[in-house]
């Protein structure tokens, strides 16, 4: 219930008033305990007594980043949302210097563009002393003109996202405020006033002094001498601008060439472009055509091998059924000289191997006789 805004608040910018402060911010001053001891319960009125205690200004400090009892203050004046017309004494109070920047914090956090311009503007002519507190925990010393002028061009002062606001130059535009009139303006007006005022009175002086000399011949040499001075120097001028101008012209005529040749060099780089373009075109086609009249020719040596293959089965099987044919025309006669001729056909393949493997048909006749030695012997025959 302590950190809950008031129910009689108005919102400020479309949301809740608190909200003007980040999250991560605003939980931390929840958390502090000068917020809990020093903050609970106060209102509009006893405010400015804690006020006029603050001793510096600042956002958050520290590795843990502890607020600062500025930004509890700021933080109570968001939640408790004092009338204008307190702010407005807080921001003209001249004796506590540190009320009346607190008083115009809050204003540039909840205020118009119009009466941040028109009460903080003021407060530029405020030379007086401020100690802020750095976020590594160190004091440094600002005036008043320089948060004034912070809160008024910045987007970010003492750890918080200020409100935008529009230019100054654009509410003059529309009528919103008057042009600024600055305070030191009276004594500039004096400090003009004072020089026109001595140079009227240097030309007096010299006015007199030359009525009093009169004509000398000295002078009137010096005179000439100055004229011929001032002659010579009008024609090296002009000769001098006479030769600038003509080298403007040679510059102007490289530069014309070197447009002309970028232009040539780039109708030329387009045209290669196009002829390499219509190259690399017909190398397409030809290498389709290529492409296809080799498919061609492989479909057709495929074909070719296909019908070879054919064909030299065919010739395989007819040889073959030849063959069965021969053979059963030659097995016929067989069959008919009967059974008999069908058993001693077997006995002589028998006597003819026995005989091949006792190895005494050896060309050798030395070699046969040593083999039908071994095979009376039972032994193997020599190769």
């Amino acid at each position: 219930m302590a950190n809950r805004t008031d129910p009689a608040a108005k919102s400020i910018r479309g949301t809740n008033p608190q909200n003007l402060v980040e999250k991560i911010l605003r939980s931390k001053i929840y958390q502090n305990t000068y917020w809990k001891e020093q903050c609970f319960g106060l209102t509009a009125e006893t405010l400015v007594d804690k006020a006029m205690e603050l001793d510096h200004l600042g956002g958050t400090h520290g590795g843990n980043r502890k607020p600062t009892p500025f930004m509890c203050l700021v933080m109570k004046m968001l939640q408790i949302q004092p009338e204008k017309e307190i702010v407005i004494e807080f921001i003209k109070n001249d004796d506590y210097k540190y009320v009346r920047i607190l008083g115009a914090f809050y204003l540039r956090l909840t205020g118009t563009d119009v009466d941040v311009y028109r009460y903080l503007e003021p407060l530029y002519n405020d030379y007086r002393k401020l100690r802020q507190k750095l976020p590594e925990g160190r004091f440094s010393l600002t005036h008043v003109d320089e948060v004034i002028d912070e809160l008024l061009t910045k987007d970010y002062s003492c750890d918080i996202a200020l409100p935008r606001i529009k230019k100054r130059w654009t509410l003059e535009s529309i009528g919103s405020l008057e042009p600024r009139q600055s305070v030191l303006e009276d004594d500039f007006e004096e400090e003009e006033e004072k020089e026109e005022n001595d140079q009227l009175d240097g030309f007096e002086d010299g006015a007199r002094e030359k009525d009093y000399r009169g004509r000398s011949p000295v002078r009137e040499r010096d005179r000439d001498r100055r004229r011929d001075r001032d002659r010579y120097r009008d024609r090296d001028y002009d000769r001098d601008y006479d030769r600038d101008r003509g080298r403007g012209r040679e510059r102007d005529r490289d530069r014309e060439r070197d447009r002309d040749r970028d232009r040539d060099r780039d109708r030329y780089r387009l045209r290669d472009e196009k002829e390499y373009g219509r190259d690399r075109e017909r190398e397409r086609e030809w290498e389709g055509r290529e492409r296809e009249r080799r498919d061609r020719d492989r479909g057709r040596r495929r074909s070719h091998s296909r019908s070879r293959s054919r064909s030299r089965d065919r010739k395989e099987h007819e040889s073959g059924e030849h063959r069965k044919r021969h053979a059963r025309s030659s097995t016929s006669p067989r069959r008919r000289d009967g059974p008999e001729d069908t058993r001693e056909e077997p006995k002589k393949k028998k006597e003819r191997k026995e005989k091949k493997d006792d190895g005494t048909d050896h060309p050798d006749p030395e070699i046969a006789a040593a083999n039908k030695l071994r095979a009376s012997l039972g032994l193997k025959p020599l190769k």
